[in-house]
């Protein structure tokens, strides 16, 4: 990468003797098809990058090995020669037997972790027979109201040889206490479970509005989650920091890894305030990313992303263990990318996509199903999107090497200017007084929402071309068979825990309810309270409830 003063010059009159001569004729008779050309993040692209583009003295202290300080070419020394991403399929509709269906039949298909998608209800802390779960039930994830129904999903399932990951937030401790339950009722010590709890709220108030408190009781239960983990289960991710949501709002590439990782440093913050040394809980911090249609400017990100997170855990947080400054992350392909209009199309948009993201040296990937823009995906069309995984793993090559596109002088660029263009996020986040604040002065919002209307401009103008949306159009309405949950899902949810109510000890329930109440009005960890009521078949509403009661419910800005 490095080149000396004199190779530089050489290069300097080359490019512009090309420039001059062979680039001139060319534009005479051709032209460029547009004035500018940039990424999907706007940053500005030249039309060629030479060793010029590149800082010098960057080779080791910037790029270094795969598995060293600091991590840009990967996290792990062999990546996938020695062991392939995590293919984790992200799945959840109906009822808990529905889906425990559906995870048989994936892992059968070759599906090596299990996702977990939860219906609005299950988010917003409401059982199924709650006037405000009524036509939500079972819709865009599974139905879990109480340990039965967790017991449900996993039935047949052994915790102790899959990893799960669990895309839930503002209930997050709860469902981790039903997994934990389940796990010992299979004989499952919870220090042997592995998986994930997505467990990030502060991108709920950014991005995606599945909340239920306000900041500082939401930050003391993830802050608890994060604390159990690490003493308890230390085989467990405790959070998983989501820049996916952020993108899927409409944020850049740049916005999405530097409102993420601002999000990070808070949490991190708020663990070290317990006293907690950084290395005990470090190691197990990973992140959620989206990988977007702009190929090369997504390797730039993730590693651009890597290598920052490296600097800010060794610089800023002190820590010592290489695992607390590996980010380690689960990479999803864009929703929001797919279209209603010839669904087919979405099939090749998510093979660009998750090429993108094994390039850029994710630890897990699920792939979006090309029906998605329609329904929750069929059984066709998510075995299709789990064989696009397995033919980039084993028939593209692109597994054979480590990092195969670094030293690319346009590749290398890219992620000095987005990590360059992160840190000015970031920097201005800290002068604002951390993303708390930033969020609560609508900083983040108004960033998201801006980059989300030119994007949405650039299309309706034609600025960017989205094949069969904006050009290229059939106008012929899709005939691909979709997914339909049944309607009698609630209806059968609603059974469920009538039969619940009659049969539990109510007596056990009311005191683990009064418990975790008591509790939450101190400074006590509260997952060993709901761990207790969980056992007793206390339900996810009943403790929410609970919870609601001590610390309100957050609605427009406000508690209530």
């Amino acid at each position: 990468m490095d080149i000396d003063e004199e190779s530089r010059k050489r290069t300097k009159e080359a490019r512009e003797r090309w420039e001059k001569s062979t680039l001139e004729e060319s534009l005479r008779g051709l032209g460029e098809g547009r004035e500018t050309y940039e990424s999907l993040s706007g940053i500005p692209l030249d039309r060629i990058y030479t060793p010029l583009d590149l800082e010098k003295d960057k080779s080791l202290t910037d790029i270094g090995f795969p598995g060293e300080f600091p991590f840009t070419r990967g996290v792990y020394p062999t990546m996938y020669r020695s062991r392939l991403w995590t293919m984790r399929q992200y799945a959840g509709f109906g009822t808990a037997e529905d889906t425990n269906k559906r995870y048989k039949y994936l892992l059968e298909q070759g599906q090596t972790g299990l996702s977990v998608a939860f219906d609005l209800p299950t988010q917003m802390g409401y059982d199924s027979d709650h006037p405000m779960a009524s036509g939500e039930v079972g819709k865009v994830g599974v139905a879990i109201s109480s340990l039965r129904d967790m017991e449900v999903l996993f039935d047949g399932i052994p915790l102790d040889k899959v990893s799960t990951s669990m895309t839930i937030n503002s209930t997050a401790m709860i469902l981790l206490a039903m997994y934990v339950a389940v796990g010992e009722k299979q004989g499952v010590d919870r220090s042997n479970l592995r998986g994930t709890i997505q467990n990030d709220i502060l991108k709920e108030y950014v991005a995606r509005g599945t909340y239920i408190f306000a900041p500082e009781p939401s930050m003391r239960l993830v802050t608890d989650t994060i604390e159990f983990c690490s003493k308890e289960m230390k085989r467990w991710n405790s959070i998983s920091i989501s820049g996916y949501h952020i993108r899927e709002a409409g944020s850049t590439a740049i916005q999405e890894i530097a409102f993420t990782l601002a999000n990070a440093i808070a949490y991190v913050d708020a663990v070290v305030s317990r006293e907690l040394d950084v290395d005990a809980f470090a190691p197990r911090l990973t992140f959620f990313f989206c990988a977007h249609n702009d190929l090369l400017e997504e390797v730039a990100k993730f590693r651009a992303a890597r290598r920052l997170w490296a600097r800010i855990m060794k610089d800023r947080f002190g820590a010592k263990l290489d695992r607390s400054m590996m980010l380690r992350f689960h990479t999803q392909t864009s929703g929001v990318s797919l279209t209603a209009q010839q669904p087919e199309n979405n099939a090749i948009r998510v093979a660009i996509q998750a090429l993108a993201a094994v390039l850029g040296g994710t630890q897990s990937l699920h792939t979006n199903s090309m029906d998605e823009a329609l329904a929750l995906p069929s059984e066709h069309a998510a075995t299709l999107a789990l064989r696009t995984q397995q033919i980039i793993a084993h028939e593209s090559g692109v597994t054979n090497t480590i990092d195969p596109l670094a030293g690319s002088y346009f590749l290398e660029s890219l992620t000095d200017e987005i990590e360059k263009k992160t840190v000015e996020y970031i920097e201005k986040i800290d002068e604002m007084g951390g993303v708390a604040v930033a969020i609560e002065k609508g900083y983040l919002q108004h960033e998201i929402a801006d980059s989300a209307y030119r994007y949405q401009r650039d299309i309706e103008n034609k600025g960017r071309i989205v094949v069969g949306v904006n050009e290229f159009k059939t106008g012929e309405p899709s005939t691909m068979d979709t997914l339909k949950v049944n309607p009698e899902v609630e209806s059968k949810q609603k059974q469920g825990l009538a039969e619940l109510r009659e049969e539990r000890d109510n007596g056990k329930v009311a005191r683990s309810l009064k418990d975790l109440k008591e509790e939450a009005g101190k400074d006590t960890n509260l997952v060993p309270y709901v761990l207790d009521c969980v056992s007793n078949l206390a339900t996810l509403g009943e403790i929410s409830d609970v919870l609601r009661e001590v610390f309100g419910r957050y609605e427009g800005g406000r508690t209530v």
